[in-house]
């Protein structure tokens, strides 16, 4: 009896609809491990690479010889680099113009790294809702597959005289199995997003605090300019 109802034999008894339904459900389960463990090592290069452009640029270097480090580090730059990098260019390229006027010049800069910061926020943010979608669906379609499981099962027994719990467990266990396995891969999926999303706050608002300390410094940058001018 205890044989009989193993897990192997469940799912091997099961009606071809809900092994169809398992099958979607394991492959379902992978694919969001997957992106989990890509999710989980991309995050942790990207604040890598945030921390060590942001001791570089509070280390004192020049503007100028972090924007030309930039440029050689194009492919492997992180986020906080390549927003500084797209408010610099915007800021010479301004400057080459003969634009003087301090406030033209930094809304410049500041929009281009706006605009950098978004691009950069969709880059992490890629898979999330791949993760939200595993997360909320799959238990349903565990769900499904449960009730389709059950239903084939009375179907079976309407023909047996007497209905016993023996008889009517190993119909019932069958589907139950798929339920089981849309939570193994939601309750994974569910844990993993809300994780995702804190850590990629995070990452927000420090790339956000970069651009207000960074377009401080290119307000005094600029004030400097305008007394010496004058």
């Amino acid at each position: 009896m205890t044989q009989d109802l193993s897990i192997l034999q469940l799912v091997l008894n099961a009606s071809w609809v809900v092994k169809l339904v398992m099958l979607l459900l394991v492959a379902v389960s992978i694919a969001s491990w997957a992106a989990i463990f890509r999710k989980l090592f991309a995050l942790k290069r990207v604040n890598t690479l945030n921390d060590d452009f942001e001791r570089d640029f509070w280390s004192g270097t020049s503007l100028n010889d972090l924007l030309a480090a930039a440029a050689q580090n194009a492919k492997t730059a992180g986020p906080m680099e390549r927003i500084f990098a797209s408010g610099m260019r915007e800021y010479h390229k301004l400057r080459e113009r003969h634009i003087a006027d301090a406030g033209t010049l930094l809304d410049g800069a500041r929009r281009a790294m706006r605009a950098s910061f978004q691009r950069e926020l969709d880059a992490v943010e890629s898979n999330l809702s791949f993760l939200a979608s595993v997360g909320s669906v799959s238990p349903y379609v565990g769900l499904f597959g449960t009730v389709w499981g059950i239903m084939h099962a009375f179907t079976g027994l309407a023909s047996l005289q007497s209905v016993t719990l023996a008889t009517v467990a190993p119909g019932i266990a069958e589907a139950l199995v798929a339920t089981a396995i849309g939570l193994f891969a939601a309750i994974p999926a569910v844990v993993a997003y809300n994780r995702f999303a804190r850590d990629i706050d995070r990452v927000a608002i420090k790339l956000e605090t970069f651009i207000e300390e960074f377009s401080n410094i290119l307000q005094r940058n600029l004030g400097a300019h305008s007394a010496s001018g004058h």
